[in-house]
């Protein structure tokens, strides 16, 4: 009879513990609930009222920083050894640039994605992309000459290029 009991009352303990588990963790009530829950309504104003300072202190705060755009693909480079494809990386990158020129990185991309490609090719020609391709010294060499490229095509708006994705699939 106890060997039936016990798993009831186990699971009883841990459903009790996961409900009081959850209601203390729980988040703390938006100004708008505190109001309906019988506050006075002058002082459930002021609060939103700071809130509503403190977004347009980020806002602005946003607008006077980077914009980063994503590239929309990945970009593919074949690695060739002895006349042959060896192994593919896959690419994907970001553009950091000043606020407010996302728009000007779209109207371009074609020709970035071009300029980016060839910079990608000579990298794999070299063998930026053999070997220990992922250190430190070969990303800085890589991320510096992709941003001499955008610059090429954009100027001064491109503050850095980004690589956020980096794969090798070796064949």
């Amino acid at each position: 009879m106890m060997g039936k009991l016990l798993p009831i009352l186990l699971a009883v303990v841990g459903l009790g513990g996961g409900v009081g588990a959850g209601l203390f963790l729980r988040p703390a009530a938006p100004a708008a609930e505190n109001a309906e829950a019988g506050h006075d309504g002058d002082h459930a104003a002021e609060p939103e009222h700071a809130e509503a300072e403190e977004h347009s202190e980020d806002d602005d705060h946003a607008e006077s920083g980077p914009d980063y755009v994503k590239m929309n693909n990945q970009f593919v480079v074949p690695v060739v050894e002895e006349g042959r494809v060896a192994a593919m990386v896959v690419l994907s990158l970001s553009l950091e640039v000043e606020a407010g020129n996302t728009e000007a990185v779209y109207q371009r991309e074609p020709k970035l994605r071009d300029a980016f490609l060839q910079v990608l090719f000579d990298h794999a020609n070299i063998g930026g992309f053999s070997g220990s391709f992922t250190d430190g010294s070969n990303l800085v060499v890589l991320r510096t000459s992709l941003k001499e490229a955008a610059a090429m095509i954009l100027g001064t708006v491109v503050n850095d290029v980004l690589i956020t994705d980096i794969a090798r699939q070796d064949s």
